[in-house]
């Protein structure tokens, strides 16, 4: 499998009793196909997965892979801290019929990096499909160092790209260093999208495409393409939004956004809030300013 372009890191919608809203999150869904979307990720942290219960996390990617009907890939988030819960989870969304694993490095525990690399060879002994190490220090509590990636990619096959949002250009630069051509790095920061590619980096896991799906494509596209005029137009098209959808704590301000855009209602789930009420203004401002509303 290619990874290329803006894959949607999609939010998961909660009706108003809490529970998994299924007719929002398909017409979110359905909005992506039509913006023109390169493949969907449930379930990683701009959907909640840290609160959802099983069922719901089951339920959706079962409907990521209903609604997608094959047109783009479906890369499943399996984030777990206890290794055997990451192995379950990957065999039950390769069951479901996802594409690819979003795995996460084991969070709280904080293990050393040979735990890392003995949590990730464990889940891809245990499934046939493609995995996006997905390396976010900033909520893990650990770092995926440029030399335990490339001895994973190196080791083990089926672990093909990295979502990196470590937010450093240095080691998106050692990780395209120590790594074979073929392995994929994705931006994990919109904000860092275009300066990532441009040193060899090949899409986004984004959170804007939930909200603007056309631009951040063409965003990608224009960068693969080397049309860097077109890129950086972009890239400062969406930068004064991409900054208001992390005013608070993701994804507490792109709901709020989607909420604000009809699609589903703001709510996060606790321990995350409401955005408050001075940045739900800015918020509106933005997306005023970028007509979205």
């Amino acid at each position: 499998m290619k990874f290329e372009g803006s894959y949607v890191a999609l939010i998961t919608p909660f009706d108003r009793h809490g529970r998994l809203d299924e007719d929002a999150y398909r017409h979110l869904i359905r909005l992506q196909l039509k913006g023109g979307t390169q493949g969907l990720v449930p379930c990683g942290s701009t959907g909640e997965a840290a609160t959802l219960i099983h069922e719901e996390s089951r339920r959706a990617i079962e409907i990521a892979c209903d609604e997608s009907r094959g047109e783009i890939p479906v890369i499943a988030g399996v984030g777990a801290n206890a290794t055997w819960k990451a192995v379950e989870s990957a065999r039950e969304a390769e069951s479901l019929g996802a594409d690819a694993l979003l795995v996460l490095a084991p969070y709280y525990n904080k293990p050393t990096q040979e735990g890392i690399y003995q949590h990730f060879r464990a889940v891809a002994r245990e499934s046939r499909l493609p995995i996006v190490a997905y390396n976010i220090p900033s909520r893990t509590g650990v770092n995926i160092l440029p030399r335990t990636l490339a001895r994973m990619a190196k080791d083990l096959p089926t672990i093909v790209a990295v979502k990196e949002a470590a937010g450093s250009l240095d080691q998106v630069s050692e990780i395209l260093t120590l790594t074979k051509p073929s392995f994929t790095v994705l931006s994990g920061d919109d904000s860092l999208t275009l300066p990532m590619m441009s040193v060899g980096a090949r899409g986004v896991v984004s959170v804007v495409a939930n909200v603007a799906p056309q631009e951040t494509q063409a965003l990608c596209a224009a960068a693969l393409k080397g049309d860097l005029r077109k890129a950086k137009a972009l890239h400062l098209k969406l930068f004064p939004l991409i900054k208001s959808l992390f005013i608070e704590t993701n994804p507490i301000p792109v709901k709020a956004a989607l909420a604000m855009m009809g699609v589903c209602r703001p709510e996060p789930r606790l321990p995350l809030t409401p955005l408050s009420t001075p940045n739900r203004l800015a918020l509106r401002k933005e997306l005023k300013n970028f007509g979205l509303i």
